[in-house]
């Protein structure tokens, strides 16, 4: 009877999800750097999740854009603290991840960005600097194009703008027929080939760690339909395609090793945006840069953020 009783306890005790009981975690720990949660109506129908900073501040905005995976708040984490304290911080949800969501149809990057651009407006952010990785980058990128007076200057991590040929390639590369195959796992197994991909060298990690990220719907694998839907936008034609005429500042902070986005792919999207772009890149580090080698991520960043700054400054003097 009682060694029953044991495996029944022990049974409950792993039906606890660890990413649930991180992220709760992270939450408190967010707060105690000076971060809140905020739920903004963009308009009926349409609410954006964001953390911002708890009081107002004259502080240089950085808003970061998070990849096609994981929230905002999880996906950026460690810069978060890093840079909390020094700048005025924002980590928004796309639509139909963490607590974003509509009720329009709209799919597109262009559609994600125009509600990023409202959100921080009515938060009263009138200048910012975009960190974006992987999907958040070319999210940011069309909202450099779209929103000149709103955005700076952006960080762009292992992003590029989509064509239908850098498409093609990197799905060679990973030896994938279709991007929803690679990006909508099904299975832990699944899940754990694409942190496999993504990654220099993936963590040995337990295989219920990969379980439970699979089971932890509220980032990942809620609104399925949706974010399928949201993958299939993500490619722009070729023959559709022209570079946008930037008149940002724009840093491309890359993982060398990106099986994903590699580094001939970054050295091309400098060249397509020209004198304002400059590359800089992180050895060791795959797709996810910013999660696999954050203390040399943070330190490039803020180098790239202190030059963006004192270039504003002494532009303004």
């Amino acid at each position: 009877m009682q060694q029953t009783e044991k495996l029944t306890k022990k049974k409950k005790a792993t039906m606890v999800n660890i990413i649930t009981v991180y992220k709760l975690l992270l939450h408190g720990l967010m707060k105690l750097v000076g971060m809140t949660q905020k739920t903004i109506d963009i308009e009926p129908g349409t609410i954006l999740n964001i953390w911002v900073p708890k009081k107002a501040t004259e502080k240089h905005a950085v808003v970061f854009l998070h990849a096609f995976g994981f929230d905002g708040i999880l996906t950026w984490q460690f810069q978060v603290l890093a840079l909390a304290k020094t700048y005025a911080v924002y980590v928004p949800d796309f639509l139909f991840f963490g607590g974003s969501i509509t009720d329009r149809s709209e799919r597109t990057a262009s559609f994600q960005a125009e509600c990023m651009a409202k959100g921080l407006r009515k938060l009263g952010v009138k200048r910012c600097t975009l960190v974006g990785l992987s999907y958040g980058g070319m999210v940011g990128f069309k909202m450099a194009e779209m929103y000149p007076d709103l955005v700076e200057s952006l960080v762009a991590t292992c992003s590029v703008m989509f064509t239908e040929s850098v498409s093609n390639a990197a799905l060679e590369r990973i030896g994938f027929d279709s991007w929803v195959d690679y990006l909508l796992p099904k299975t832990a197994d699944a899940l754990k080939v694409k942190l496999d991909i993504a990654c220099y060298k993936l963590p040995t990690l337990p295989a219920f760690v990969f379980k439970h990220i699979l089971e932890w719907g509220q980032a990942l694998f809620d609104h399925r339909k949706e974010r399928k839907e949201l993958v299939e936008t993500l490619v722009i034609s070729d023959k559709d395609f022209s570079v946008p005429r930037f008149t940002q500042k724009i840093y491309l902070l890359w993982g060398e090793n990106d099986k994903i986005l590699d580094m001939q792919t970054a050295r091309n999207c400098k060249e397509q945006v020209g004198e304002n772009a400059t590359l800089v890149s992180i050895e060791k580090a795959g797709h996810l840069p910013n999660v696999e080698r954050p203390f040399v991520y943070n330190r490039k960043l803020k180098r790239i953020l202190a030059s963006l700054v004192e270039t504003v400054v002494n532009t303004a003097s």
